[in-house]
């Protein structure tokens, strides 16, 4: 890796701070010399996935002569060149006159910028300090070469289930076969699919090319077989296509506790808040909306395999301690690999109206972020809707919420209810777009 310093001086300009007291206005000025330097450790890094935990890039500077005693914070910010810092990533530092950053750290920031991985590229790094909530300034630009790497996995196949059980039924332009993954083992794939009481086949690339069904129901794939009748229920599909084998198997993760909307009537009972499978991360997530209370994680809504954090280390325990939780909106992420799980606040959207199962006061039905590569993307699968209307909303508040005045698929802030025929249906509002858009289709 090809290690150079880079030192880009810049003067502070001329500002003036005013204290006010009481009455009595001060006014202090900044020495009109001072300067402070911008000190990247590296003008060029190359990330690779094997140094995520290691200090790939240090960024230093010195604290400006204020000529008066100060207490700067600074922020750096990184963005693409040519921005004008109009989105930045902003990595907040406190006092300290120096940030260490990992190579995993680095590299959700430059991917958060919408970055290629393995594909050079610039990005432009300053320096915001801040004196007060009234006064702060920025330095010059600095430019760093960089090359990211994809922190995503790729367990994807040109493998999938369709058929009537399916949402996409036996073909449906608009939404494709269920996917299946890769495991550890050469030529065994898995699917995570919630089922209606059908049948169902599996074939590649979304075509009747090559599909397979089970003729003698005797767990052994057959080259355009017959169709596999199946009850609703969420499962586990596991097929074999070196040796045909394949089985099937109630599966699901969820959450539960008194401190989730769902369940009866204490909330330690069906229905969980169910994880959703994260194929770009081995794991399982969901957004939920929490009440003050205590949560768990548990296999097929039953205490059989259940889950805590017995050392609040955010580690779960089999059978461990109940979870606390706070009242709010969050992104919950349990990796059952590596007994690691995150509990973190962010805004969600939701799917509200008479349309829906708790009408115009919620709490509504959230919709997913896309875990993978598609910033700004939010799905829900599976929604039942009556004859009615619908709005998204986010927080469950109407402070921001969003409808169609022309029905035509392009959102609105603050606009017309949206009207729906009764129905199943897979939704994916794209806020990437500006105005955001909306796709509904009935399964």
């Amino acid at each position: 890796m090809k290690k150079i310093i880079n030192k880009s001086i810049f003067l502070l300009s001329f500002i003036l701070v005013t204290f006010v007291a009481c009455d009595e206005v001060e006014t202090v000025q900044i020495n009109p010399e001072a300067t402070t330097e911008l000190n990247l450790s590296v003008d060029s890094v190359v990330l690779i996935e094997d140094d995520a935990d290691s200090n790939i890039l240090n960024v230093t500077w010195q604290t400006p002569d204020f000529g008066f005693d100060a207490a700067p914070t600074y922020n750096l910010l990184i963005d693409v060149p040519g921005s004008n810092f109009g989105a930045p990533q902003i990595v907040p530092n406190g006092s300290s006159n120096e940030k260490v950053f990992t190579g995993a750290e680095l590299n959700n920031k430059l991917l958060s910028l919408g970055l290629t991985p393995n594909e050079e590229t610039s990005v432009e790094l300053k320096l915001q300090v801040v004196l007060s909530d009234y006064q702060e300034f920025d330095s010059n630009t600095v430019t760093l070469v960089v090359t990211p790497y994809s922190s995503l996995l790729d367990l994807s196949t040109n493998l999938g289930v369709v058929g009537s059980a399916t949402p996409g039924g036996w073909g449906n332009e608009n939404i494709p076969d269920l996917p299946f993954y890769t495991t550890t083992t050469p030529d065994v794939y898995v699917a995570y699919v919630t089922l209606r009481t059908g049948e169902i086949k599996f074939r590649k690339d979304n075509l009747w090319t090559e599909n397979w069904g089970d003729s003698g129901n005797d767990g052994i794939l057959d080259p355009s077989g017959d169709n596999i009748a199946v009850d609703a229920g969420t499962y586990k599909i596991i097929v074999n296509m070196a040796t045909l084998e394949w089985e099937m198997e109630e599966y699901s993760w969820g959450i539960v506790g008194n401190g989730t909307l769902t369940g009866n009537p204490s909330g330690w009972d069906a229905p969980d808040t169910k994880l959703h499978y994260n194929s770009y991360s081995d794991d399982w997530r969901t957004v939920a909306t929490f009440l003050d209370g205590e949560i768990k994680f548990r296999f097929n809504e039953d205490w059989g395999t259940n889950y805590g954090d017995s050392g609040n280390d955010g580690t779960i325990d089999l059978n461990g301690d109940n979870i606390g939780v706070s009242a709010g909106h969050y992104l919950v992420i349990v990796n059952f690999n590596t007994g690691e799980y995150s509990i973190e606040a962010m805004d969600v959207w939701g799917l509200v109206g008479d349309a829906t199962e708790n009408s115009w006061d919620g709490p509504n039905q959230k919709f997913i972020p896309d875990f993978g590569i598609n910033e700004g993307y939010y799905y829900i699968q599976g929604a039942v809707l009556t004859d009615g209307e619908i709005k998204v909303r986010q927080n469950d508040a109407w402070g921001i919420n969003y409808g169609d005045d022309g029905n035509d698929g392009t959102l609105e802030l603050n606009g017309a209810n949206i009207p729906v025929d009764a129905g199943t249906y897979n939704i994916t509002i794209n806020f990437s777009v500006d105005p955001p858009t909306i796709e509904k289709y009935a399964w």
